[in-house]
């Protein structure tokens, strides 16, 4: 039978983006022409920021004309904002107390594409997500800034821990959830969720990559079956619950794993590569 597929939607880092690569691939850039040709739209739906999508895609901006960013705080159709929610830095007071309570624990906020030391130590916001510890903003001193004056997009909680030879590395899984376990118990006025060992999302109540694709989904008149979406982790359990057609990469966690309805290869093998090939090809190359 076949299948209508208006929209393709992709979480990054670990998913079309290989850990330790920091652009996206042109086999998946080249995939995602190939879908805008056959008349699909296509893009990311990441926890990154709107304004970091540009260098992960080689500056292609096709490539994100269509995107859900900051886990649905902004949403973009061809090139138009369709929503954007910020916060004051107020907002993030009861996560820095939280985050007080754990070791190598802080808060950074984005002012534009710039994430600012809230609170913490850099070198552990460095161990926890090193793109971000390599331009990250601190006092003169090295030390945090304290609740940002700006309105932000994209906030986020890190933890690092000592490793055995006494050097920095992310928080194992278990204490990082039991952080993000914490911050939604103990904070009010913001959601947070689990990405990856070390690090957490910070959103407002209720938005998140589901409800920003159901945005696109509504702005383009068409139904959630119409879409199909690609991820790997713990942030993608909202959209996977969401859409019908949710597909896991092969190296996704176990609960993105049994989340998902359709399963293929791994982000390392180009496996959604392959996939918006073939759905623009107008085949259906998933099985259980």
């Amino acid at each position: 039978m076949a299948r209508s597929v208006q929209l393709i939607l992709t979480d990054i880092d670990r998913t079309i983006l290989p850990s330790g690569q920091a652009v996206v691939p042109a086999r998946v850039r080249e995939a995602y022409h190939h879908a805008m040709d056959a008349g699909i739209r296509v893009g990311p739906a990441t926890g990154r920021g709107y304004d970091w999508l540009a260098p992960l895609f080689a500056d292609d901006r096709a490539c994100f004309a269509t995107c859900v960013a900051t886990n649905g705080n902004q949403v973009f159709l061809d090139g138009t904002k369709v929503r954007e929610v910020s916060f004051g830095g107020d907002v993030l007071a009861g996560a820095v107390r939280v985050a007080a309570g754990f070791p190598h624990a802080g808060v950074i906020a984005f002012d534009g594409a710039t994430p600012t030391l809230v609170s913490g130590d850099v070198a552990d916001l460095g161990a926890s997500f090193p793109s971000y510890g390599a331009v990250c903003r601190t006092a003169p001193d090295g030390g945090a800034l304290g609740l940002p004056t700006f309105r932000c997009t994209k906030a986020n909680v890190f933890m690092a821990a000592p490793t055995a030879d006494g050097t920095l590395a992310p928080a194992g899984e278990r204490d990082s959830r039991a952080l993000v376990d914490a911050l939604n118990r103990q904070v009010d006025g913001l959601d947070f969720d689990y990405p990856q060992p070390g690090f957490a999302n910070v959103m407002r109540p209720g938005l998140n990559k589901a409800t920003g694709i159901l945005a696109l989904a509504g702005a383009l008149q068409i139904d959630p079956e119409e879409v199909v979406v690609f991820g790997d982790a713990g942030n993608d359990l909202a959209m996977f619950d969401a859409i019908p057609n949710s597909v896991a990469v092969a190296n996704a966690t176990e609960e993105a794993a049994a989340a998902a309805r359709w399963h293929i290869g791994s982000c390392d093998d180009f496996a959604v590569a392959d996939a918006i090939d073939a759905l623009a090809a107008g085949e259906w190359p998933f099985v259980r």
